[in-house]
Parts: C-alpha cells; structure tokens; sequence
C-alpha cells in the first residue's frame, strides 16, 4: 500500500476485512473545535476514533510527549485494532494531524499504515458517505509492538547537534515565528529558532484543499529552503505536530531516516539556557 492513499481507494475498500480507518484529528487550542464531538457529527462510515491528543506520555516531561510503544498498542487494543490491520489515517485539522499519528505508529512499528490524501474536507466535498455517532469497536488483545524509537530527538541530543551538525534542522513553522518577527502565541513564547535551522512551512507542501502537492513540487520545497532530502536531518515546530507534516512528505520523497525533535520550540523556547537564532535562516 502506498503512503498516501486517495479517498477513492478507501470509499472502494470501507467494507474490506483487515482495513481500519482510524480519525486522527487534533486542533490548536485557538480552533476552539473538539474533535470528538466533530467525530460524532459526522466521520468516515466505520472509523474508529483514535484520540491523537491523549495519545502522549504523560511520564515524560517533554510536552505533549511521543507515546511509547505499550502505550500505543494498548490504545490500538482499547479500539479493536488487531495484528495485521492496515490502518488508514485521516483527520479534519488544519495541521495535518494524521501525519502525526502515521509518524506514531509507524516509528512504533506498525507494518501497514498510510494517510488519506485531502482531509476529511475532500472526502466531504467529493460527496462520499459520512457516518454519525461516537467510536464504538470491541477492545482485542494489545498487538505487540517493538519499533525502534532510535528517530526521536531529545533537547539534549539537539544541542550536541549545535557543535557537531551531523543533522540538518528543518522548522516547520511559519516564516513569522520561525525569523521572530512574530511571537509564537499557540505556546505563548517570543519567535525564535534553534540556530542553523532552515524553514520550511508545511503549509508549503499542500495544496490550498489541504492535499499533498506532486513529489516534483515537495523536492522543489526542499531545494528552496536549503535542504538535501537525502542527508540527515531532524523535523522541528511548535510541539512535534507539524515537523511530522514534513517527516512525512519526506517519506514520501522516498526517505526513511528523518528524525523527529519532539519537544520543539514548546520545549527549547521555554529554556532561558538553549541558544537561539532570530532573523532568516543563515
């Protein structure tokens, strides 16, 4: 299965044993949405609502923290998801939050998972069935899980990077935050990135429908703002969520080794002790 599937593919497939379609909306906190009640306002007919939001670690200190193993199969378990599934995502958010949720689960090991092209809002807009009501699906046995989390970067990790640059550092925020022109209100911190870091806005990698442009036009992206898709390198934004936007077009340029800052400026823009950069990327 490719990465990126089209609402096609699944409205032909929705009745096909094996395939879970999981919701994986989350919204800033200045949306003022609530995606479980948007789910039960209407979702795709079957889907099962994955909550991305709780799915962290609340043991971390690291905000809105990568979940571990356990507990992403534990919550794969509490929604009837079973060993050898093929999981499509989607959601109905303005970050592209099944991006995070397809980084979650693939890191964590699951085999077969992709994203629904286009949002809900394509799937809505082509006049493809909606379902009301809340998730419902009888709970299975935890699927055991063994991915290695060897691409999640720590504040720490990130500062050896300062001296050593083994790692491009790709901000996917946009130019405003990342020169620090304007403040990052979402996390309530002045504008600012980790030094050496180029920009790039996930906004830059969708079309306005909110679907991914053409691998010709990702690359493009990538070249302008400095990067070379096929060194290293590590995503960065606000809290992890649309660094995760470009992780996964990154994938889709046919890389497997992008990494992932998940605690991001939440995190290092909080610190009085991280060094940090203003202005255009240098």
């Amino acid at each position: 299965m490719e990465p990126l599937v089209p609402t096609d593919w699944v409205a032909a497939r929705l009745d096909q044993p094996g395939l879970v379609v999981l919701d994986a909306s989350a919204h800033l906190p200045s949306a003022g949405r609530d995606a479980a009640a948007d789910f039960a306002a209407g979702h795709i007919p079957g889907a099962r609502f994955l909550s991305l939001g709780t799915l962290t670690n609340p043991d971390s200190t690291v905000p809105a923290a990568f979940p571990t193993n356990a507990q992403v199969a534990d919550r794969l378990a509490a929604m009837g998801v079973r060993a050898g599934d093929t999981i499509v995502l989607y959601d109905d958010s303005a970050i592209r939050s099944a991006c995070r949720a397809w980084l979650i689960l693939t890191l964590a090991g699951w085999p077969d998972v992709a994203v629904l092209d286009g949002r809900l809002a394509k799937w809505r807009a082509e006049g493809h069935p909606l379902e009301e009501g809340a998730s419902s699906a009888d709970g299975t046995a935890a699927p055991s899980l063994s991915g290695d989390r060897g691409r999640v970067r720590s504040k720490t990790e990130m500062l050896a990077n300062l001296d050593r640059r083994g790692e491009q550092v790709v901000d996917a925020r946009d130019a405003g935050r990342f020169t620090g022109e304007t403040e990052d209100a979402v996390h309530g911190l002045p504008g600012g990135h980790i030094p050496g870091a180029r920009n790039l806005f996930f906004g830059d990698l969708l079309h306005p429908d909110g679907s991914f442009r053409s691998r010709g036009e990702i690359a493009a992206a990538f070249a302008r703002a400095g990067i070379d898709p096929a060194a290293p390198l590590v995503a960065s934004c606000g809290s992890g969520m649309t660094a995760s936007v470009v992780l996964f077009a990154h994938h889709l340029l046919g890389h497997n080794h992008g990494a992932l800052y998940d605690g991001s400026w939440s995190e290092w823009g909080a610190d009085p002790a991280t060094p940090k950069e203003t202005g255009a990327a240098r």
